[in-house]
């Protein structure tokens, strides 16, 4: 990160696209947390701050009269939290390259934090706007890209931005430094054993990541929806089970290419099914491969549950995307939350261990082991295209 920042007005993109309840109170400041050190860095060598982030979607969720719902989607919500956490008063702009961002900009004192209105209240923001860049340019002196979750969209205030400053006042930040090198030491140097468990519920989200693990990963743990469309290709029974009959083929060719790279390909030996998609449904155990009609399965059964644990703890690098069941019904969130125990374990047999976001991270979090794991990611589908080997947009526009 840059380190001559004395004097000088800098402009932060970061990622405060945060969950928040109907009463707008964040429900999970992660991300905030782990922006702290960049922004407390550029403060202490004597900046000041401009910080800009979008959150949610409000283009895609507007009002019945085709307005913005600017009190839902506003970051006005964050400050006071962000003024306790950052020790510093955060003043607000309403707009983000209006009239107000720019006085509040100008008038910026050496030490102060200004936080802009959400960026994707701006249409040009998603389509990469070089107009809209070229303003959110002119309010500050140096950028840093530290938002690695946006990293991956090619948007005005991550990628087109960095085109209005010179080499020498553009870089990354402290969290996206650390998204880079932690994916590289799975992607690049794993020590061995190196396991992979991926969950949630398409292979087809995942196609392109399990084709790149299993050219150098030794175990792969299949776990969730995903599973059944991989036990369907081996002529399982699947009852009323998540399948994609149209990936069957595509779930032939990667067992087939998991056991030409001596990649063990792991699926659950029994699965936890139900007989409705539905928190309180009937519930039974049954042979993944023989799930009977009228039961879908919705967790990884104890069997499963055991033979991961033991793959995973005896891991040196565990890399860890998805649930391995529907954990938001707590009837099935036990695999999932075994699947974390056993991750902290293999962390504290000194593995290295990444939990490459989405929904993987609240599992931990909600686990409450957060801090016995070598690496939590920010970014759900940034670190999925990162591990697929794809160049992240807002990485290489600074890079």
């Amino acid at each position: 990160m840059l380190d001559n920042l004395k004097g000088k007005k800098v402009l932060i993109r970061v990622d405060f696209n945060v969950p928040l309840d109907n009463e707008s109170r964040i429900t999970d400041d992660t991300r905030i947390q782990r922006a702290l050190p960049t922004i407390k860095s550029v403060l202490e060598q004597g900046a000041a701050v401009i910080l800009m982030s979008h959150l949610g979607r409000p283009l895609k969720k507007l009002n019945e009269d085709g307005s913005i719902d600017k009190a839902k989607f506003s970051l006005k919500h964050i400050v006071e939290h962000l003024t306790d956490v950052i020790g510093v008063d955060v003043d607000f702009a309403q707009d983000t390259v209006g009239e107000e961002a720019f006085d509040k900009a100008h008038s910026l004192e050496i030490g102060g934090v200004l936080l802009l209105e959400n960026t994707r209240f701006n249409k040009g923001e998603k389509t990469g706007d070089v107009e809209f860049a070229a303003k959110l340019a002119k309010l500050a002196d140096v950028f840093i890209n530290d938002a690695f979750g946006a990293a991956h969209r090619a948007h005005a205030s991550t990628t087109t931005v960095t085109n209005f400053f010179e080499a020498e006042d553009k870089s990354l930040g402290l969290l996206m430094a650390d998204e880079i090198n932690s994916a590289k030491k799975v992607l690049n140097s794993p020590q061995r054993p190196f396991t992979a468990i991926l969950g949630g519920a398409k292979v087809s989200d995942k196609i392109q990541l399990i084709d790149k693990l299993l050219d150098f990963c030794d175990n792969l743990l299949i776990g969730g929806g995903m599973t059944y469309t991989f036990i369907k290709a081996l002529n399982g029974k699947t009852g009323n089970s998540l399948v994609e009959k149209s990936h069957i083929d595509l779930a032939k060719e990667l067992i087939a290419k998991a056991k030409d790279r001596n990649v063990d390909l792991l699926l659950p030996e029994d699965s936890l099914c139900a007989d409705k998609f539905d928190a309180e449904a009937e519930t039974a155990v049954h042979p993944t491969m023989q799930i009977p009609d009228g039961w879908m399965g919705l967790d990884i059964g104890p069997k499963a549950i055991a033979q991961y644990a033991k793959v995973i703890e005896s891991s040196s690098t565990v890399l860890w995307n998805g649930p391995l069941g529907v954990f938001e019904f707590e009837k099935f969130s036990k695999g999932t939350f075994q699947t974390a125990d056993a991750v902290a374990t293999a962390t504290a047999n000194g593995a290295f261990t990444l939990i490459g976001g989405g929904d993987s991270v609240s599992a931990i979090n909600k686990a409450g082991l957060a801090d016995k794991v070598s690496f939590i990611s920010t970014g759900g589908g940034a670190m999925l295209e990162y591990l697929e080997g794809k160049v992240l947009p807002g990485i290489k526009a600074v890079s």
